[in-house]
């Protein structure tokens, strides 16, 4: 017989329980101490007639190994995973996540649709970390209510147990669709492969709720779903008072039923961010808001707290500061003799504004020499260029390791996105152009080192799938 869970017991000689918080149809939430590190953590240990099951234990381990890699403000902390053996061979297995405090998305809106302001932030929050599981090649699969929690320190969404890589069969073996159907991308009814945007579908589908108190499409079963997007009306935001258009854009769009006309989570996240900022023109004037980079930190006030608007005014008036001095240094002093410059072969069009104080490495390092013509070639071959680039800069400490990595993760994640036939080169490209850019300004890739890469980064555009 399978030794029960109860309070006291320990598992993997390491984590004791303390009392069950949570329930779900595939497993069971506790809270336990790690008697190791000496703090309280969550396990999520599977069903015992689930754990039995090597597929299911080997889903759950894959839902750790995703979630572990996000390492984002608003995406729950995993810490590790375990299995333990009783006695009489049944096996228990779990995932050890940070404990939460807060309130679920679902029980909020039992009360109702949210004020159009906080509705955007946390839709703001949940597109931060979908942008973050999408550049590591992660697909959600699961946004829903259900998944999202409300702390003090902003929102954390959760359960990465159905989650993939892009591209993978978005079926289980039996040919099944995984997830919630109201909150299911109509691409995933076909069995189309998983992509970034079937979880912007789910996140339009979630910010609709926020709004209106309503999913767009109500639906219990695949076929409700069905019939709901085949014959049901169009959605709407026309009767969410104040709504500035720009959310209302961004929303529907979201909800597209070509995965090709929706945004990527990125714009989605930028643009609720920009409404939540005052500016002279208002929200109503606010753009379409396919804007550029921004993630959030962790200081995002949580949703419905007290937000922390004099901070978010404050960052931007600093960085534009920074910005001006920088530029009024670089720029040549009028009142001065003409000078003699060095000539210097035309460099690519770059959108990376370079800092203020750069510190004292080569800018240009002399093992690697990129054409600054325009040979794109094929994508293989200006991919291999963008792959030697950031090796050269990984090895020469231009480049900080771990930010090499996920150069090359997005960097393969866009030669995956390529179908037969077809150029979708323009959606990754600037993805890998403002992921540059961001790791420049947190100062993990050298100046020299990051013009170059964007300019090597540009020929993927052009080159030929």
């Amino acid at each position: 017989m399978t030794a029960a869970l109860h309070p006291g017991r320990l598992l993997a000689r390491r984590y004791r329980l303390i009392d069950q918080i949570g329930a779900g149809g595939m497993s069971v939430i506790w809270r336990a101490r790690d008697e190791v590190l000496d703090r309280v953590v969550a396990l999520k240990v599977l069903a015992p007639s689930l754990a039995a099951d090597a597929r299911f234990r080997d889903m759950v381990r894959e839902e750790a190994r995703a979630a572990a890699q996000l390492v984002h403000p608003h995406v729950t902390s995993v810490h590790d995973y375990g299995e333990t053996v009783a006695p009489d061979g049944s096996i228990t297995s779990f995932v050890v996540m940070e404990l939460l405090n807060g309130e679920g998305l679902e029980l909020r809106l039992i009360e109702g649709p949210l004020p159009w302001a906080e509705a955007v932030e946390v839709g703001a929050q949940v597109a931060d970390a979908l942008a973050a599981a999408h550049r590591l090649g992660i697909v959600h699969r699961d946004i829903t209510p259900a998944n999202v929690m409300m702390t003090a320190v902003g929102v954390k969404v959760l359960d990465f147990g159905i989650a993939t890589r892009v591209g993978a069969p978005d079926e289980d073996e039996d040919g099944a669709t995984f997830g919630t159907p109201a909150y299911v991308a109509p691409e995933r009814l076909d069995g189309a492969p998983a992509q970034p945007a079937t979880d912007v579908y789910s996140l339009g589908v979630l910010l609709h709720e926020a709004l209106t108190g309503r999913v767009p499409y109500p639906a219990a079963t695949w076929e409700q779903l069905s019939a709901a997007l085949a014959s049901g009306p169009p959605p709407t935001l026309a009767d969410v008072p104040d709504l500035p258009p720009a959310v209302a854009r961004i929303c529907l769009r979201s909800l597209a039923k070509d995965p090709a006309d929706r945004p990527t989570a990125r714009q989605v996240a930028t643009t609720m961010r920009d409404q939540l900022l005052p500016n002279d023109a208002g929200p109503g004037d606010a753009g379409p808001g396919d804007a550029g980079p921004g993630d959030a930190g962790p200081g995002d006030a949580g949703p419905g707290r007290s937000r922390r608007w004099p901070v978010l005014l404050l960052v931007p008036a600093v960085l534009a500061v920074g910005v001006a001095l920088a530029v009024a240094a670089l720029l040549p002093d009028e009142r001065s003799a003409p000078q003699t410059r060095p000539t210097a072969s035309p460099v690519a069009p770059t959108s990376i504004v370079p800092p203020a104080t750069e510190p004292s490495r080569p800018a240009t390092p002399p093992s690697i020499t990129v054409s600054p013509d325009p040979r794109p070639g094929t994508l293989v071959e200006a991919a291999n260029r963008v792959d030697a680039l950031i090796g050269a800069g990984v090895t020469a400490g231009e480049i900080r390791a771990d930010v090499g990595t996920d150069l090359r993760n997005e960097l393969r994640n866009l030669r995956a996105a390529v179908g037969p036939g077809r150029n979708e080169l323009a959606p990754p490209v600037a993805r890998l152009r403002e992921k540059v850019a961001v790791r420049l300004g947190e100062g993990n890739i050298s100046q020299g080192y990051a013009d170059r890469l964007d300019s090597a980064i540009a020929e993927l555009g052009v080159a030929r799938a």
